[in-house]
Formats: C-alpha cells, structure tokens, sequence
C-alpha cells in the first residue's frame, strides 16, 4: 500500500511492480496552496538578501516556481543562490527547469544529514556563520532544521510554501477491510505528515490493532520516528531515504521471510 499523494506515486509502484508486487494506492495527504502567499511573495522580492535556499521536496520547488514565475522573475535571478536539494527526486525537478544545485545531501535527509552537507561543502561550521537561508517549506513542518542552523550562526527565513492536508479517500472502508483481513502485507510510509494523516483517517481505530498484520516500511529514520510515537513497528527502513531504495529493501525483506525449499 502507498499512502502518498497520487501524483508523486507514479515511480514508487512502477518500482515496485517490477519486484512483483500489486500496489493499492491510499492517498492520506492532498497538497493544496498556503493561507497566504505573502511571505513567500515577500522573500521573491528580496532574493538578492539570500546566500542559500533550501528545497526539501519537490513540492516546495512546484509552489516556489509557481509564484516565483508569477511575479515575472527570470531564472537568472537564482544565479547568485547557492541551493541545496533534499533527495534526488528534488534534485531532478529542479535539473529540469534549468537550476543548477550545489548540494545534495547523499543518503541522510534529517537535519544533521543536511547541515553535514552543507558544512562539507563549504568547508566547516563556522562558515555557516552569518550566512543567510530561505528556506521555501510546508505549513507547521518540524524546526530541526531552521534550528540547527540558527545554532551554527546562520540567519534564515522560513516561509510556507504550500500546505498538507489530510486527504479523504474514497475507498476507506475497503482498506480498512483489507487491513484487518490481513490482506495488505505491506503499508509505505514517506514522510512523517503520512503517518499523521493515516491516524487521523482511522482515527476512532488503534492503529497497531488495526496493522497488526501488515509490515511497516518508512522511507528513513525520521519518518520512523513519527511511526514510533504512534506505537507502530517498524520492520522495514532502507539505508538510502529514497522511494527507489524503499521498494528495493520491502523486496528483499519478504525475498529472506520466504521459507527455504
């Protein structure tokens, strides 16, 4: 089962088919546009003030250059950014519509992955000092990372870029139906929000009775840390935070469950 958004789902089931599986898709979150976009319009008009800018997902790219290109700026105007992308698959999207990026953090997407990539490019912590960071993000997202740099010197702006909200999935009542039969031998998580919203669906339910049979596989450690908080099991974590790395570790788990001969 995927629960993420069904327009970022494409290439994890294709990823997964190819290992055999059958994937349900079970979107708990919908990714809609910020209250107000007058901090995110603010920090456009002043992007010349910014040595960095932070792109955690894919999303926060799609809402940035959305407004960005609303307000009639040109690409050049990011040429005097550095920019750091969170995963690949930001990386990409960001690749293609022609900007470049300075760091990509290889395999630890937390807060002291990232502050570890940029220290490593720069050459140090003190040269975070004084140096100015956009960060273009979801609404109420976690602070590990604008507090970490604040802690190593830096100055950073945090503007909501988009929302998560929790999606309404039209067929609950199957899934639910399916958990409890112990249809579902697997349930993917790719973010912490997933998890949130999942208990929110199911919210009159204890979610490890309702999972007890179902193997659960979180993108990386920070994900499985909001599984930990709700009681969950976590049996599956590949050591690369990636969807492509996630299908290739679910595939090995149930490959060494299967009995011998």
């Amino acid at each position: 089962m995927i629960t993420r958004p069904a327009a970022q789902s494409f290439d994890f089931a294709r990823s997964l088919e190819a290992y055999g599986a059958r994937v349900i898709h079970f979107p708990v979150i919908e990714i809609v546009p910020p209250d107000s976009f007058v901090e995110l319009d603010a920090a456009l008009v002043e992007l010349e003030l910014y040595d960095w800018i932070i792109f955690t997902s894919i999303n926060a790219v799609d809402y940035f250059m959305r407004r960005f290109e609303r307000a009639n700026n040109n690409l050049s105007d990011l040429d005097e950014l550095r920019v750091c992308a969170i995963g690949d698959a930001t990386a990409n999207r960001l690749g293609d519509l022609q900007i470049h990026v300075d760091v990509v953090p290889n395999d630890d997407f937390n807060h002291e992955g990232i502050i570890a990539a940029l220290e490593n490019y720069l050459g140090g912590t003190e040269v975070l000092r004084d140096l100015h960071f956009l960060l273009p993000r979801a609404a109420h997202a976690r602070e590990h990372l604008p507090h970490t740099l604040r802690q190593a010197g830096a100055k950073i702006n945090v503007v909501t870029a988009y929302r998560t909200i929790t999606a309404h999935p039209e067929n609950r009542g199957r899934v639910e139906a399916m958990l409890r039969g112990g249809a579902i031998d697997c349930i993917t998580f790719t973010s912490g929000s997933s998890i949130t919203n999942f208990a929110l669906i199911f919210a009159s339910h204890d979610l490890k009775d309702l999972l007890r049979d179902t193997r659960i596989a979180c993108i990386g450690h920070v994900t499985a840390r909001v599984a930990a908080e709700h009681q969950l099991p976590v049996r599956i974590i590949p050591s690369l935070a990636t969807t492509h790395a996630l299908a290739a570790s679910i595939a090995a788990y149930f490959e060494d469950e299967e009995p011998s001969g």
